[in-house]
């Protein structure tokens, strides 16, 4: 059974963007085709469990419509997981202070489950709980959304390295 959301997104001023994609570019080192994220609508910083909340705008010529799915173009799964572990790198290189030069590589997924699809023309909120910090691995939480509806979510594991 799928875990509620993380966030009520209803009560996100989504016509505010607190970071955009040229601020995301300070802090994450991927470009072009693998640049995943729009922008963060907000850091809730003050929970115990800081939780990002970001997104991706689904445009309709992203390089894989062609090949995946031909003609019921799909998300790739493996681009929804890169996009939330960029909404996750990106949140803890903001709150810890994280030298931005410093890659933050995968280290991990676990608990990973697709429960929904996601195609061109569509916003997929992304949002990360990080649940552990420590200098040599972080640990989030992480919901795919799309129209109210939960997507995927999975544990990302990031190592500084």
């Amino acid at each position: 059974m799928a875990a509620p959301l993380m966030v009520n997104l209803d009560e996100i001023d989504q016509t505010k963007v607190e970071y955009t994609v040229e601020d995301l570019r300070k802090y994450l080192p991927q470009r072009f085709e693998f640049e995943q994220v729009t922008g963060i609508f907000t850091l809730l910083r003050d929970l115990p469990e800081p939780i990002a909340v970001g997104y991706r705008d689904i445009g309709h010529d992203e390089f894989w419509i062609p090949g995946h799915v031909p003609g019921r173009p799909l998300f790739p799964g493996v681009l929804m997981l890169e996009a939330a572990a960029q909404v996750s790198t990106f949140m803890y290189k903001v709150l810890s202070g994280d030298d931005p030069n410093r890659f933050l590589g995968f280290g991990g997924l676990e608990d990973v489950r697709f429960r929904g699809t996601v195609a061109p023309g569509d916003r997929l909120f992304l949002l990360a709980k990080m649940t552990d910090a420590r200098q040599r691995r972080c640990t989030f939480v992480t919901q795919g959304v799309v129209n109210g509806r939960l997507v995927f979510d999975a544990r990302v594991i990031g190592v500084p390295v």
